[in-house]
Protein backbone atom coordinates (compact mmCIF):
# COMPACT_ATOMS: atom_id res chain seq x y z
CA UNK A 1 0.00 0.00 0.00
CA UNK A 2 1.25 3.50 -0.83
CA UNK A 3 2.26 5.67 2.13
CA UNK A 4 1.42 9.37 2.30
CA UNK A 5 5.13 10.20 1.94
CA UNK A 6 5.27 8.13 -1.28
CA UNK A 7 2.24 9.97 -2.65
CA UNK A 8 3.69 13.37 -1.79
CA UNK A 9 7.00 12.44 -3.40
CA UNK A 10 5.14 11.38 -6.54
CA UNK A 11 3.20 14.66 -6.52
CA UNK A 12 6.45 16.63 -6.51
CA UNK A 13 7.55 14.75 -9.63
CA UNK A 14 4.20 15.41 -11.29
CA UNK A 15 4.44 19.13 -10.48
CA UNK A 16 7.90 19.24 -12.04
CA UNK A 17 6.76 17.31 -15.11
CA UNK A 18 3.80 19.68 -15.54
CA UNK A 19 6.11 22.69 -15.03
CA UNK A 20 3.78 23.94 -12.31
CA UNK A 21 5.54 26.10 -9.72
CA UNK A 22 4.66 26.25 -6.03
CA UNK A 23 3.25 29.71 -6.71
CA UNK A 24 1.00 28.27 -9.45
CA UNK A 25 -0.20 25.53 -7.11
CA UNK A 26 -0.79 28.01 -4.30
CA UNK A 27 -3.04 30.09 -6.55
CA UNK A 28 -4.95 26.99 -7.70
CA UNK A 29 -5.57 25.91 -4.09
CA UNK A 30 -6.14 29.37 -2.68
CA UNK A 31 -3.22 29.03 -0.25
CA UNK A 32 -0.04 30.94 0.52
CA UNK A 33 3.03 29.80 -1.37
CA UNK A 34 4.92 29.43 1.92
CA UNK A 35 2.24 27.02 3.17
CA UNK A 36 2.57 24.93 0.01
CA UNK A 37 6.36 24.72 0.38
CA UNK A 38 6.11 23.77 4.05
CA UNK A 39 3.42 21.17 3.38
CA UNK A 40 5.37 19.48 0.56
CA UNK A 41 8.64 19.65 2.50
CA UNK A 42 7.12 17.75 5.45
CA UNK A 43 5.95 15.01 3.10
CA UNK A 44 2.78 14.57 5.12
CA UNK A 45 -0.70 15.89 4.38
CA UNK A 46 -4.34 14.75 4.48
CA UNK A 47 -5.55 12.65 1.55
CA UNK A 48 -8.12 15.37 0.85
CA UNK A 49 -5.25 17.80 0.20
CA UNK A 50 -3.48 15.29 -2.03
CA UNK A 51 -6.73 14.87 -3.96
CA UNK A 52 -7.00 18.67 -4.35
CA UNK A 53 -3.46 18.85 -5.75
CA UNK A 54 -4.33 16.03 -8.16
CA UNK A 55 -7.30 18.06 -9.40
CA UNK A 56 -5.04 21.08 -9.91
CA UNK A 57 -2.74 18.85 -11.96
CA UNK A 58 -5.72 17.31 -13.78
CA UNK A 59 -4.47 13.94 -12.52
CA UNK A 60 -6.72 11.16 -11.26
CA UNK A 61 -5.89 10.18 -7.66
CA UNK A 62 -6.22 6.49 -8.53
CA UNK A 63 -3.69 6.91 -11.33
CA UNK A 64 -1.26 8.60 -8.94
CA UNK A 65 -1.62 5.73 -6.47
CA UNK A 66 -0.99 3.21 -9.27
CA UNK A 67 2.17 5.03 -10.35
CA UNK A 68 3.44 4.97 -6.77
CA UNK A 69 2.65 1.26 -6.46
CA UNK A 70 4.39 0.51 -9.75
CA UNK A 71 7.52 2.28 -8.51
CA UNK A 72 7.79 0.13 -5.37
CA UNK A 73 10.72 -2.35 -5.33
CA UNK A 74 9.74 -5.84 -6.42
CA UNK A 75 10.32 -8.88 -4.22
CA UNK A 76 13.05 -11.37 -5.13
CA UNK A 77 12.02 -13.75 -2.36
CA UNK A 78 9.14 -14.20 0.06
CA UNK A 79 9.47 -14.69 3.80
CA UNK A 80 8.99 -18.09 5.44
CA UNK A 81 5.62 -16.90 6.77
CA UNK A 82 4.44 -15.78 3.33
CA UNK A 83 5.42 -19.08 1.72
CA UNK A 84 3.84 -21.04 4.56
CA UNK A 85 0.57 -19.20 3.96
CA UNK A 86 0.71 -20.06 0.24
CA UNK A 87 1.19 -23.83 0.72
CA UNK A 88 -1.37 -24.06 3.52
CA UNK A 89 -4.19 -24.09 0.95
CA UNK A 90 -3.79 -26.10 -2.26
CA UNK A 91 -6.21 -23.88 -4.19
CA UNK A 92 -4.23 -20.84 -3.06
CA UNK A 93 -0.97 -22.52 -4.15
CA UNK A 94 -2.51 -23.29 -7.54
CA UNK A 95 -3.65 -19.68 -7.92
CA UNK A 96 -0.18 -18.44 -6.91
CA UNK A 97 1.45 -20.58 -9.62
CA UNK A 98 -1.10 -19.26 -12.13
CA UNK A 99 -0.44 -15.59 -11.29
CA UNK A 100 3.30 -16.22 -11.61
CA UNK A 101 2.41 -17.20 -15.19
CA UNK A 102 0.28 -14.03 -15.48
CA UNK A 103 -2.97 -15.92 -15.97
CA UNK A 104 -6.19 -13.93 -15.76
CA UNK A 105 -9.05 -14.81 -13.43
CA UNK A 106 -10.98 -16.06 -16.46
CA UNK A 107 -8.16 -18.39 -17.52
CA UNK A 108 -7.84 -19.92 -14.05
CA UNK A 109 -11.58 -20.58 -13.77
CA UNK A 110 -11.77 -21.98 -17.31
CA UNK A 111 -8.93 -24.45 -16.74
CA UNK A 112 -9.39 -25.56 -13.11
CA UNK A 113 -12.27 -26.56 -10.85
CA UNK A 114 -12.34 -23.26 -9.02
CA UNK A 115 -15.44 -21.11 -8.98
CA UNK A 116 -15.11 -17.44 -9.73
CA UNK A 117 -15.81 -16.63 -6.08
CA UNK A 118 -13.10 -19.07 -4.92
CA UNK A 119 -10.58 -17.60 -7.36
CA UNK A 120 -11.36 -14.03 -6.29
CA UNK A 121 -10.93 -15.10 -2.66
CA UNK A 122 -7.51 -16.57 -3.52
CA UNK A 123 -6.48 -13.42 -5.36
CA UNK A 124 -7.47 -11.35 -2.32
CA UNK A 125 -5.35 -13.64 -0.11
CA UNK A 126 -2.36 -13.28 -2.47
CA UNK A 127 -2.82 -9.51 -2.24
CA UNK A 128 -2.72 -9.66 1.56
CA UNK A 129 0.34 -11.93 1.47
CA UNK A 130 2.11 -9.45 -0.83
CA UNK A 131 2.50 -11.44 -4.04
CA UNK A 132 0.12 -9.28 -6.08
CA UNK A 133 -1.62 -5.95 -5.91
CA UNK A 134 -5.28 -6.62 -6.66
CA UNK A 135 -6.87 -4.00 -8.91
CA UNK A 136 -10.41 -3.22 -10.11
CA UNK A 137 -12.24 -5.86 -12.18
CA UNK A 138 -10.08 -8.55 -10.51
CA UNK A 139 -6.98 -7.60 -12.46
CA UNK A 140 -3.69 -7.53 -10.63
CA UNK A 141 -0.07 -6.40 -10.72
CA UNK A 142 2.57 -8.98 -9.85
CA UNK A 143 4.85 -7.66 -7.09
CA UNK A 144 7.64 -10.16 -7.72
CA UNK A 145 10.90 -9.38 -9.53
CA UNK A 146 11.97 -11.22 -12.67
CA UNK A 147 14.72 -12.81 -10.59
CA UNK A 148 12.16 -14.06 -8.04
CA UNK A 149 12.68 -17.56 -6.67
CA UNK A 150 11.13 -19.64 -3.93
CA UNK A 151 13.29 -20.00 -0.83
CA UNK A 152 15.73 -22.93 -1.37
CA UNK A 153 14.65 -24.64 1.87
CA UNK A 154 11.34 -22.85 2.30
CA UNK A 155 7.81 -24.26 2.51
CA UNK A 156 7.13 -24.15 -1.25
CA UNK A 157 10.32 -25.94 -2.34
CA UNK A 158 9.86 -28.47 0.48
CA UNK A 159 6.34 -29.10 -0.78
CA UNK A 160 7.74 -29.56 -4.31
CA UNK A 161 10.34 -32.06 -3.05
CA UNK A 162 7.76 -34.00 -1.06
CA UNK A 163 4.92 -34.07 -3.59
CA UNK A 164 6.07 -33.16 -7.09
CA UNK A 165 9.65 -34.28 -7.79
CA UNK A 166 8.89 -37.95 -8.45
CA UNK A 167 5.80 -37.07 -10.49
CA UNK A 168 7.81 -34.62 -12.62
CA UNK A 169 10.73 -36.96 -13.30
CA UNK A 170 8.47 -39.94 -13.95
CA UNK A 171 7.90 -38.62 -17.48
CA UNK A 172 9.90 -39.83 -20.46
CA UNK A 173 10.96 -36.31 -21.54
CA UNK A 174 10.67 -37.54 -25.13
CA UNK A 175 7.75 -35.46 -26.38
CA UNK A 176 7.95 -32.41 -28.69
CA UNK A 177 9.91 -29.64 -26.98
CA UNK A 178 10.91 -31.92 -24.08
CA UNK A 179 14.31 -33.03 -22.91
CA UNK A 180 16.24 -34.21 -19.88
CA UNK A 181 20.01 -33.83 -19.64
CA UNK A 182 22.16 -35.31 -16.92
CA UNK A 183 25.74 -34.06 -17.07
CA UNK A 184 28.42 -34.77 -14.50
CA UNK A 185 31.89 -33.28 -14.44
CA UNK A 186 34.59 -31.65 -12.36
CA UNK A 187 35.20 -27.95 -13.01
CA UNK A 188 37.04 -25.25 -11.11
CA UNK A 189 35.21 -23.77 -8.14
CA UNK A 190 35.77 -20.34 -9.65
CA UNK A 191 33.96 -21.12 -12.91
CA UNK A 192 30.97 -22.96 -11.38
CA UNK A 193 29.01 -19.77 -10.48
CA UNK A 194 29.08 -18.66 -14.13
CA UNK A 195 27.03 -21.73 -15.07
CA UNK A 196 24.46 -20.79 -12.44
CA UNK A 197 24.31 -17.29 -13.96
CA UNK A 198 23.63 -18.83 -17.38
CA UNK A 199 20.87 -20.96 -15.88
CA UNK A 200 19.27 -17.85 -14.40
CA UNK A 201 19.41 -16.11 -17.78
CA UNK A 202 17.79 -19.13 -19.43
CA UNK A 203 15.04 -19.10 -16.81
CA UNK A 204 14.43 -15.40 -17.49
CA UNK A 205 14.36 -16.04 -21.25
CA UNK A 206 11.74 -18.74 -20.68
CA UNK A 207 9.66 -16.40 -18.50
CA UNK A 208 9.88 -13.54 -21.03
CA UNK A 209 8.87 -15.85 -23.87
CA UNK A 210 5.91 -16.99 -21.80
CA UNK A 211 4.73 -13.40 -21.40
CA UNK A 212 5.25 -12.63 -25.10
CA UNK A 213 3.30 -15.72 -26.20
CA UNK A 214 0.24 -14.82 -24.13
CA UNK A 215 -0.85 -12.86 -27.22
CA UNK A 216 -1.19 -16.12 -29.17
CA UNK A 217 -4.44 -18.15 -29.24
CA UNK A 218 -4.55 -20.72 -26.44
CA UNK A 219 -4.64 -23.60 -28.94
CA UNK A 220 -1.18 -22.56 -30.17
CA UNK A 221 0.37 -22.73 -26.70
CA UNK A 222 1.35 -25.64 -24.47
CA UNK A 223 2.15 -25.64 -20.75
CA UNK A 224 5.76 -26.49 -19.95
CA UNK A 225 7.69 -26.58 -16.67
CA UNK A 226 11.39 -25.78 -16.81
CA UNK A 227 13.50 -27.12 -13.94
CA UNK A 228 17.15 -26.04 -13.79
CA UNK A 229 19.53 -27.28 -11.15
CA UNK A 230 23.22 -27.50 -10.39
CA UNK A 231 24.87 -28.58 -7.15
CA UNK A 232 27.96 -30.26 -5.81
CA UNK A 233 26.58 -33.75 -5.39
CA UNK A 234 27.32 -37.44 -5.80
CA UNK A 235 24.81 -40.24 -5.95
CA UNK A 236 24.78 -41.88 -2.51
CA UNK A 237 25.26 -45.38 -3.94
CA UNK A 238 28.40 -44.18 -5.71
CA UNK A 239 29.69 -42.33 -2.67
CA UNK A 240 29.56 -45.57 -0.67
CA UNK A 241 31.96 -47.15 -3.21
CA UNK A 242 34.63 -44.47 -2.77
CA UNK A 243 37.93 -45.61 -1.34
CA UNK A 244 38.84 -44.28 2.06
CA UNK A 245 41.78 -41.88 1.68
CA UNK A 246 45.04 -43.37 2.93
CA UNK A 247 46.24 -41.81 6.18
Amino acid sequence: MSTTADLVSALKKELKAAQMTYADLARALGMAESSIKRMLARGDMPLSRIDAICRALKLDFGELARRVADAQPLLKELTQEQERAVVADKKLLLTAICVLSQWTLEQVVANYRLSQAECIKCLAQLDRIGIIELRPLNRYRLKLAKAFRWRPHGPVMNYFRDHAVLDYYAGGFDGPGEGLLLVHGSVSRGIAPSFVDRMQRLAQDFAQQHHADQKLPEKEREGYTLVLAMRSWEFEAFAKLRRTPAT
